[in-house]
């Protein structure tokens, strides 16, 4: 019989653990949460400091079972959950379970699993951290006062199964923000003139500036076509000529190690990974892979993180692996940045466990996905530690009479830290030799109208970073949140853009007329300020509720009165019911809308709503039509499928490519129009969409 148990959340982490632990353990997973509140009520006890009422959460008696029985059998239990607030209210729900005193030395941590680490850390436990306790369970009281609370409302007011929340109302706010933005915005016309140069064989661009006038250049603004062709009435084609040259060294440092935030939105944007999938993958980087050689083993430390902190051994390593890789000269020994305030700087960064462990060298035994996302934290914590990259940056002046034109060009002279991460794919771009007063000839001039454009709608990644920045929700947050406004229909991924539905905005409208003070950046950021305190063991979490709830008990009473039922009506139409014979009804579901019969339960038929858009099929002459993916995405397809396989991301236009005759495609929210043929790169950057 093992003399020691220790208990994890994760059974992958649990079979990790005990092959480092050897024989003396015994490590069994509790497979996350132990107890909970129950669903079916509020469980909150108003009238006695807001105390919870937890239950042991169903399907896990059988569980929770055997945990008692290693745990009395053992000489000592030791509980390790995960490294964070989190993971300390577990160990302390599995404390009360399993008659422990929370004040003993039971509670262990592992900020990376690796043998040394794993170790190291079981021979210093310490008590539960009941200030951290303290902080998660104020959170998880506060969101179900605001969901169960809130939500009945809306489900009174608007339809059933809608949902209410804390953080998630202030996410959907934002991004409804913004749409009432975009809708509100006025576009501003303004034209650009560029002109192609050439000095001997060499050609460039020089986009025009301004004018020149006793001496002093001054930046003109082109606001209409007849302000450009005045300019081009000035210009003289033969009367370019260089006018002054300035050369400077421009570097550019690397960003610091992913934090959780950071992590998923680089791995949203260079590699199309939802917020959830890069977390999931994460998880398993972090809980062991089996590695040839070495066994189960944490690649990555802890994915769940505001630090960019790394250990003095891990900078050493590093260190030692780039001069080693690349040279002495690519090593920076500078200054750590300084963290951000009020992060929860007990972690380190996400890291690799080991920078010897490179992405190639362990390729066979990861997914296509784990490979993905370990490389990108692997390169990025290496790319953190070295020197910034040099770049030799020309900017030239260019005379026409009075008139200016500018240009630039920018060549790297040393890489640094782009010898390993490459953010934008950053290419040089090599303007001729030049000197003062050569002349220049003219190439072609072009004037060109644009229009200026509202902020874009969020996606996942910078909709987690205006939280952040916000100071609003916590790295486990993130991307629960975005989960249940997709989930709830409140928004759809639209060109992987967040779209707010009607019903998102319905519900928007709801609480934000009626619960401003509570639903707001403002307060939500304070709040999560005040958790912080409580975890620093500063403020008392049960006045932290109370405040909150002095708050929502008002509004509540106020709105209670004053909300009017707000019916969103099913949209009829002319499509009769095959079954029944009633004109079907357009619906709102999950994934959009659908054709539904209104003699529900009677009739249940329901069918896809085939939405045109006007365009017929460059394959089979079919009708394009508006469809959505198993994850609510939107695509354009050919209303003949299977038959005919047409399919696009991005909305067909009734226009051929004047290049290939392939049809044309929108980009850029509509403003743009490409070719659908990958091989082709016709596109026109000024479009209107309909």
């Amino acid at each position: 019989m093992a003399k020691n148990l220790v208990i994890v959340e994760s059974p992958t982490k649990a079979k990790t653990i005990k092959k480092m632990l050897g024989r003396n353990y015994k490590v069994l997973a509790s497979v996350g949460h132990v107890r909970d509140l129950p669903k079916s009520r509020l469980a909150i006890d108003i009238d006695n400091n807001f105390e919870p009422e937890y239950i042991n959460i169903r399907g896990k008696g059988k569980l929770i079972n055997e945990l008692k029985k290693e745990a009395k059998e053992a000489d000592r239990v030791y509980l390790a959950t995960d490294p964070d607030r989190e993971g300390e209210a577990i160990s302390w729900h599995l404390s009360n379970l399993l008659g422990i005193d929370e004040n003993s030395k039971s509670r262990v941590t592992f900020n990376e699993i690796t043998k040394d680490t794993v170790q190291k850390q079981i021979k210093k436990p310490r008590a539960i951290d009941k200030n951290l306790v303290d902080a998660q369970q104020a959170r998880r009281v506060l969101d179900r006062l605001a969901g169960y609370k809130i939500s009945p409302l809306l489900w009174s007011k608007i339809k059933s199964g809608l949902s209410a929340g804390r953080v998630q109302s202030v996410a959907l706010k934002i991004i409804c923000d913004r749409e009432q933005e975009i809708e509100s915005f006025i576009a501003k016309e303004y034209w650009t003139i560029e002109a192609v140069l050439k000095k001997g064989r060499k050609s460039f661009e020089a986009q025009y500036y301004g004018s020149l006038s006793e001496g002093k250049i001054t930046k003109k603004d082109i606001d209409n076509e007849d302000e450009a062709n005045k300019i081009l009435e000035k210009i003289d084609p033969e009367g370019f000529f260089v006018s002054s040259i300035k050369n400077t060294k421009r570097n550019r440092s690397a960003a610091p190690p992913f934090t959780t935030s950071t992590l998923q939105q680089e791995a949203s944007r260079k590699l199309n990974f939802s917020s959830k999938k890069t977390m999931m993958v994460a998880q398993r980087l972090y809980e062991g892979i089996s590695i040839p050689k070495e066994g189960q083993v944490g690649l990555i430390t802890y994915m769940r993180t505001d630090s960019t902190r790394i250990s003095d051994e891990a900078k050493r390593d590093i260190a030692k692996y780039i001069e080693g890789s690349y040279g002495k000269e690519y090593v920076y020994r500078g200054p750590s940045k300084k963290s951000k305030a009020n992060i929860q700087d007990a972690h380190e960064c996400i890291r690799a466990t080991d920078v010897f462990r490179t992405p190639l060298s362990i390729k066979g035994s990861l997914s296509n996905d784990e490979f993905k996302l370990y490389s990108l934290i692997w390169k990025r914590l290496v790319a953190s530690q070295m020197k910034p990259a040099v770049f030799n940056v020309v900017a030239v002046d260019i005379l026409n009479g009075n008139e200016v034109f500018k240009s630039s060009g920018s060549q790297i002279d040393f890489d640094g830290f782009l010898r390993v991460y490459d953010y934008n794919n950053e290419k040089d771009k090599i303007l001729p030799d030049l000197e003062e007063k050569d002349i220049l000839k003219l190439k072609t001039i072009d004037k060109n109208q644009h229009f200026t454009q509202p902020s874009p709608r969020y996606n996942e990644a910078s909709l987690i970073k205006e939280l952040e920045s916000l100071g609003i929700g916590r790295p486990s947050t993130y991307s629960p949140i975005i989960s249940t406004l997709l989930s709830r229909y409140y928004v759809v991924l639209e060109e992987k853009k967040l779209v707010p539905t009607e019903l998102g905005i319905t519900v928007n409208d709801l609480l934000n007329k009626n619960f401003k003070d509570l639903i707001n950046e403002d307060f939500t950021a304070k709040m999560e300020g005040d958790l912080d305190k409580v975890a620093e063991g500063k403020l008392e979490w049960p006045k932290l509720i109370e405040d909150f709830y002095e708050k929502l008990k008002k509004d509540l009473e106020v709105a209670e009165k004053n909300i009017e039922k707000v019916e969103i009506r099913d949209e009829p139409t002319d499509i009769i019911c095959e079954k029944c014979g009633r004109n079907m009804v357009i619906k709102m579901g999950r994934f959009g809308k659908f054709l539904a019969c209104p003699g529900f339960p009677e009739c249940r038929n329901t069918k896809p709503l085939v939405e045109k858009i006007g365009v017929k099929c460059p394959k089979c002459g079919g009708d394009i039509v508006v469809k959505r993916s198993k994850k609510g995405r939107k695509f354009f397809g050919c209303n003949e499928y299977p038959k005919c396989d047409f399919v696009s991301w991005n909305k067909p236009v009734d226009k051929k490519c004047p290049k290939c005759g392939e049809i044309l495609t929108e980009f850029n929210r509509g403003n743009g129009l490409k070719c659908s043929n990958t091989n082709c790169d016709y596109r026109e950057n000024e479009y209107k969409s309909k």
